[in-house]
């Protein structure tokens, strides 16, 4: 996308603001391109809203008209947020006063700053009249104010009524004149008051007078509020029912989990978190980020996770009576047909250059083969893996030179120890000889 993008950097704090102009001026032809990013900090450093309900921006423009607005995350741990103007909003040509604030989950919100910019008139647009807009932030504000504005109709309903009872008895032409005319002047003063406070086809026109056509007005404008209030009562409700909770945060991204989190206790939805900073994550040790898929079907959650930088997925489901199911990992292809790696061995002990010491992971068994020379004393460590047994294995393999066996042990910290060595002469063995298969669960 192409943006006509103006950063502005506002510091919060609690000193005295005034309305800044912020030098940013947009044409009434910047069609979903007039984009405004906001830079917010704190003491000096990025203010954190990975936590904000949300951002919220507010805009007087200059024709009178108000819009009320969420904004949308850029980067929840730099603090920043954007707002793209709507193609009406771009249309209000002149300075548009504006004053910018966010919520958090807790309850807290703060004013971060009122500030100015300006919508230049294209010249394509020279000729576009300006029109008034309100923007009403949700059903009940629509609510008070078609009440607010049948409040004003009644109230000019009675004023004709009263106009017509002082002329009740009058009945010479030039008192049945003033009574019309009086009724005129009324009806017009009511269209001119109304005329732009609602789309209702049915005003009182300079020939509609009479107050049995007043009073169908009123029945028409109940009858259609009535009518929209249940086809929204209709929406709402079906709206309700299907979306039970919200699956990724209001820029469609993924919810970040917090530290500490149990797993299965996340409602439906994306969400992204560190694995070993997670209660209930399949890989508990690894420090690396992993995704997280949460989906629930009549009480039964089913949770798909995935590490992002090594090629792992697991799969575990919570029964419908509460009780984890556990983990199981998806087998790749690196899995089923790996390949061999040459060990790094230490303390003294030599690769055989024939023979060389290997390993390799296969459907979670760890395979051993090849040969090495030059033991170190018994106990010592001769090799590090970084697969790891569930309990300690001991190994028992031939010696090269001089018949006998070697014993080592391959430790649950992935240690590969020499034990020891029983041979017919022990000077004349060069070396040992591996042909070994180690489970790892």
């Amino acid at each position: 996308m192409v943006y006509k993008d103006s950063s502005v950097q506002f510091d919060v704090n609690s000193q005295i603001k005034r309305i800044i102009s912020v030098n940013i001026q947009y044409s009434t032809q910047d069609i979903g391109t007039a984009k405004i990013t906001f830079k917010l900090t704190k003491d000096g450093e990025p203010l954190p809203i990975s936590n904000a309900t949300h951002g919220k921006l507010f805009m007087r423009m200059a024709d009178g008209s108000e819009f009320y607005v969420n904004t949308e995350v850029g980067d929840a741990f730099e603090g920043v947020l954007f707002y793209v103007l709507t193609d009406d909003q771009i249309k209000h040509a002149g300075t548009v006063t504006a004053e910018l604030y966010v919520s958090y989950d807790n309850g807290q919100s703060l004013s971060v700053h009122k500030f100015s910019f300006e919508i230049d008139k294209a010249l394509i647009d020279a000729n576009i009249a300006p029109l008034a807009e309100y923007y009403i932030e949700d059903f009940e504000d629509l609510k008070t104010d078609i009440n607010q504005t049948t409040d004003e109709i009644n109230q000019t309903l009675n004023e004709i009524k009263a106009k017509f009872d002082e002329f009740e008895n009058i009945e010479t032409k030039d008192g049945a004149q003033e009574k019309a005319n009086a009724a005129q002047e009324m009806a017009e003063a009511y269209t001119d008051q109304h005329a732009a406070k609602t789309d209702n086809p049915h005003k009182v026109t300079k020939s509609q007078v009479g107050l049995d056509k007043v009073d169908n007005i009123k029945q028409l404008a109940k009858s259609d509020f009535d009518s929209f209030y249940s086809r929204y009562q209709t929406e709402k409700d079906k709206w309700n029912g299907g979306q039970l909770f919200k699956l990724t945060e209001d820029n469609g991204s993924r919810k970040l989990i917090a530290d500490g989190t149990d797993l299965l206790t996340l409602p439906s939805g994306l969400y992204y978190g560190v694995s070993s900073k997670i209660i209930n994550s399949p890989d508990p040790n690894a420090i690396e980020w992993f995704h997280y898929d949460v989906s629930t079907n009549n009480t039964r959650k089913t949770i798909v996770v995935t590490a992002t930088a090594n090629p792992k997925r697991w799969f575990g489901t919570v029964h419908t009576d509460g009780s984890f199911k556990g983990w199981q990992r998806f087998i790749t292809d690196a899995d089923l047909s790996p390949t061999w790696n040459t060990v790094t061995l230490i303390n003294g002990a030599t690769q055989d250059s024939v023979y060389p010491f290997k390993f390799s992971v296969s459907n979670n068994v760890l395979w051993l083969r090849g040969s090495f020379g030059i033991l170190p004393s018994v106990g010592t460590s001769v090799a590090k893996f970084t697969n790891k047994p569930t309990q300690t294995v001991d190994l028992v393999v031939p010696t090269i030179g001089s018949y006998g066996t070697a014993r080592f042990s391959l430790t649950t910290d992935g240690d590969l120890k020499y034990d020891g060595m029983l041979a017919n002469d022990e000077t004349k063995v060069t070396r040992v000889s591996f042909n070994e298969s180690i489970p790892l669960w």
